[in-house]
């Protein structure tokens, strides 16, 4: 904690020297003199010394309740079905919190135009991806890094490793399981059915989880 709290106030004291060098502080009256970069360094000299308290603790729930936080604001569209109430003469009118009154549930009626437009902001523009992997998973080092971690634990790759390219490559062996269709991800054989009707007839069903 003391080494958040003293690097939060030196970047938060460098911020002030910056926004005063810039002429972007405004001071009125008795704080005038403020103006004087002197004035203001004099003013900053002693919170350079003092201990700034910074207030953090654990979250109340541990991480699972933290990944199902981010999982709704990962993969939820800007309002749901549910909160729609009607669409009528080119208006929409659905429901919503007001925060300012301890999230009090009221309904809100916009043209139509307005709606859509309030509804695509949420939609990320072109080439942008909501969700990215980084560390070792960043598509523009993965098989670098993930080679040089298994050089230093001194393991070998296993074939699904092998596999993973990075490219969307063609399965030729009938005996391999194609990608998952959404994630593309290596399918599994979880389950097989032999049919009653014929010995021919059999059925698998593959999971990518």
């Amino acid at each position: 904690m003391r080494v958040l709290s003293r690097l939060f106030r030196r970047l938060f004291l460098e911020g002030l020297r910056r926004l005063h060098a810039a002429n972007q502080l405004q001071f009125f009256n008795d704080l005038r003199r403020l103006q004087d970069a002197r004035q203001f360094g004099a003013l900053l000299s002693p919170l350079r010394k003092g201990e700034w308290v910074v207030y953090a603790k654990q979250p109340f729930a541990g991480p699972a309740q933290v990944l199902a936080y981010l999982a709704r604001y990962t993969h939820r569209v800007a309002i749901s079905n549910s909160r729609l109430v009607s669409t009528d003469n080119g208006k929409v009118c659905f429901r919503w919190k007001d925060y300012r009154e301890n999230g009090t549930r009221k309904t809100m009626t916009l043209q139509a135009g307005e709606f859509i437009r309030r509804f695509l902001l949420h939609v990320l523009p072109d080439g942008f991806h909501r969700i990215r992997h980084y560390g070792l998973f960043a598509n523009g080092h993965r098989a670098e890094k993930l080679a040089l971690c298994r050089k230093r634990l001194d393991v070998s790759a296993t074939s699904s490793d092998c596999d993973d390219t990075g490219t969307d490559e063609v399965i030729t062996s009938t005996n391999e399981p194609p990608p998952c269709p959404c994630c593309g991800g290596r399918m599994k054989l979880v389950e097989s059915f032999d049919g009653t009707l014929s010995r021919h007839n059999h059925s698998r069903r593959f999971d990518s989880s």
